[in-house]
C-alpha cells in the first residue's frame, strides 16, 4: 500500500506506517489525518484537530491585522482662492492626519471660469507642498483630472 511518515499531536513522530493504519489511529483519538508534505518522501501527515487549527488560524490572522494600520487616504478640499486663513486651518488638520500615519489627497476644485486658471490652483498646491515639507512627501505630484487638480503627500 501507499506509506506515510506520521507525527502525532505532540509533534512526536510515530514513524513510517500504512495510509490506513494511521487514520486508524487519528480515529482511534477522535482526530484527523492531515497532509502536512505530500511532495517529501514519503509524504508527512499530521495527527491534528483539524476544526481547532483552522479556528485557531483565524484567531491569529484577525490579531494580525488589529495590529496593521492601514495608511488611510484623507481628503482635503481647496479652492483656488481659498484664504490664507482658512488655508492654514486645512492644513493644520493635514498636519494632524499625517502624523496619525495616514497619507492626504488635496483637492483643488475649480467652477466655471476659474479653470481657465489652473495655474491659480497649482501655486496653491506648492505652496501646500511648501508648508508640510518636514512632515510629508509628496507621492502624486499635483495634476489636473477633469475640473479638479489633485496631490497626494504621504507621511515621513
Amino acid at each position: 500500500m501507499r506509506d506515510v511518515r506520521v507525527i502525532d499531536e505532540n509533534g512526536e513522530q510515530l514513524g513510517i506506517i500504512d495510509v490506513r493504519q494511521a487514520i486508524a489511529i487519528a480515529r482511534e483519538r477522535s482526530l484527523d489525518l492531515i497532509e502536512v508534505a505530500p511532495q517529501a518522501s514519503p509524504p508527512v501527515c499530521r495527527i491534528m484537530d483539524y476544526g481547532r487549527y483552522k479556528y485557531e488560524q483565524s484567531k491569529k490572522d484577525k490579531e494580525s491585522h488589529k495590529k496593521q494600520k492601514g495608511g488611510d487616504l484623507k481628503g482635503v478640499y481647496l479652492r483656488p482662492r481659498t484664504d490664507d486663513h482658512d488655508l492654514d486651518f486645512k492644513l493644520k488638520n493635514a498636519a494632524k492626519f499625517l502624523k496619525d500615519g495616514d497619507k492626504v489627497k488635496f483637492t483643488v476644485r475649480f467652477r466655471s471660469r476659474e479653470i481657465t486658471h489652473p495655474e491659480f490652483g497649482r501655486e496653491l498646491l506648492a505652496e501646500v507642498a511648501k508648508a508640510l515639507e518636514d512632515i510629508a512627501t509628496i507621492e502624486k505630484p499635483a495634476a489636473m483630472e477633469g475640473r479638479t487638480m489633485t496631490m497626494i503627500v504621504a507621511p515621513k
